[in-house]
């Protein structure tokens, strides 16, 4: 299988194209090879449900199928998306054929390919079929750079010429190659391609080609993706940050909203684990920074707005989301809950981090988990201006029955934050309230399923946003040469 990004300006989504080949299908039909077909169902984190997303074509009589038909899903960076494909033999009891284009006119159709690093090659496009006719002209068409060549403008592109065939055994007619350096150099002229089949060519002497295709134009229009930058390498740093205020309540009482009862998630680890699981898969090393706020910590009882959970100053990191909430729980029984509530260190913590990286290739994502009215306003919306120019995004969930006002404001969905007469650059904060996330049902899968959702939403065009600022381009995918992508001929 291959994927490959696009975007959709219409879809707040990453489109996600998979195309599938099987290999060494058992052969399950007497008389011929069997007659495969495969089966995409997808399955999300809030649903245990399968459900058939679409089905390829049936190719007849083989047991190692290249499907032409691909499906093209929405990416959500916020979800987990399962996807199952079943591998099915279909059995037809009539046996369509068509007559093979007696009086010399044809039906058709392109395929195009791209070279692999092995030397097979993966079926990138396939163009409409024009039928009955030996001159065709094809619609305009897009393609992918990714798809098309991997970001090699020297790899080979092969494109087949077929004739149509109801019963699915297309004609092959003939063959050519080109490049997507090659095709840049032709998009302002009419370049001929001859289209050659080798069979004739070594039976034949005087064969000279199948016929010609001619490029009519051709396009190239620049669009990163968040996939792009992932694919290229950009780590996501996830820092946790966790309000123990007293305000929370006493951690031993069943009121608290920090309790830790034998049965049920508080919603502090709710919160947490449902946006950690999530993203904790776009950091290769999955250890985590994780602190508290607003407590007295042991052993001087000093108070501190940014202690490491894990009681370790020198390295806070804790490994996975496991071990953020084992050493948050682990906090829970050794700390006061004090107070206020500051925003400001942790936010200028994770700022003095991403400062020092600036090519693209790290991306900061700070969670905060709070109940309660912020006691520096006026600090905090400086940090988050001066953070706004970093590559760097805010989570903020609010957990409790507290009116969260002054966080609606930090969002600033709707108006900019700003601090001192300046604004910040970008939006990089977002906020939701976790009550309204809570299933009735007390469905807490469902209730982290749609937290996550929304949470993170906004992370890939707050990453993108950056990138486009400080005019920083995706590293090129292993193994291949820098690129824009996609491209649209």
């Amino acid at each position: 299988m291959s994927f490959t990004g696009a975007s959709d300006r219409s879809v707040p989504a990453t489109k996600i194209e998979i195309t599938v080949s099987c290999r060494n299908l058992l052969d399950l039909d007497t008389f011929s090879k069997s007659d495969p077909m495969v089966v995409l169902f997808t399955q999300t984190r809030a649903s245990q449900e399968w459900r058939e997303f679409g089905r390829t074509e049936v190719i007849d009589n083989t047991l190692n199928p290249d499907f032409l038909r691909k499906f093209v899903l929405d990416y959500f960076f916020e979800e987990k998306q399962n996807l199952r494909f079943d591998v099915y033999n279909v059995d037809s009891k009539t046996n369509i054929s068509k007559p093979k284009d007696f009086f010399g006119k044809s039906d058709p159709f392109l395929v195009f390919y791209r070279s692999n690093e092995d030397g097979t090659f993966t079926i990138c496009h396939k163009t409409e079929v024009v039928k009955n006719t030996l001159n065709p002209v094809w619609q305009p068409f897009t393609i992918p750079v990714r798809a098309l060549c991997n970001g090699d403008y020297d790899r080979t592109v092969k494109i087949d010429v077929y004739d149509w065939d109801r019963d699915g055994s297309h004609d092959f007619i003939g063959e050519f190659t080109t490049s997507y350096r090659e095709l840049t150099k032709a998009q302002s002229q009419f370049t001929v391609y001859e289209v050659l089949n080798p069979r004739k060519k070594c039976k034949k002497k005087k064969y000279v080609n199948s016929g010609t295709v001619t490029l009519l134009s051709f396009t190239v229009d620049s669009e990163f993706t968040f996939v792009d930058y992932i694919k290229g390498g950009t780590q996501l740093n996830f820092t946790v940050a966790i309000d123990f205020t007293a305000s929370n309540g006493n951690p031993l009482q069943p009121t608290s909203l920090h309790y830790m009862s034998p049965y049920q998630l508080s919603a502090y680890a709710m919160a947490l684990k449902a946006v950690g699981e999530i993203i904790q898969d776009y950091d290769s090393d999955k250890l985590f920074p994780a602190y508290g706020f607003g407590a007295k910590v042991p052993p001087e009882g000093r108070i501190s707005h940014q202690f490491p959970l894990n009681n370790n100053s020198e390295d806070p990191n804790c490994e996975g989301i496991e071990g953020v909430l084992e050493s948050y729980f682990q906090s829970l029984r050794t700390v006061q809950l004090y107070g206020p509530t500051y925003f400001a260190p942790v936010i200028n913590q994770v700022a003095r981090a991403a400062a020092k990286v600036s090519d693209g290739s790290q991306y900061y994502v700070l969670l905060i988990i709070t109940d309660g009215v912020i006691s520096d306003m006026t600090q905090t919306k400086e940090a988050i201006v001066s953070a706004s120019s970093l590559p760097m995004s805010i989570i903020i969930v609010g957990v409790g029955p507290a009116m969260f006002e002054a966080m609606e404001e930090l969002d600033g969905d709707d108006v900019r934050v700003s601090s001192r007469g300046r604004y910040a650059e970008r939006d990089i904060v977002q906020f939701v309230p976790f009550r309204d996330y809570v299933d009735r049902s007390g469905n807490q899968v469902l209730s982290m399923a749609r937290l996550a959702k929304d949470v993170l939403a906004e992370i890939p065009e707050q990453l993108l946003s950056y990138m486009r600022t400080h005019d920083i381009q995706p590293r090129p995918a292993p193994n291949a040469t820098p690129s824009p992508t996609p491209m649209q001929p």
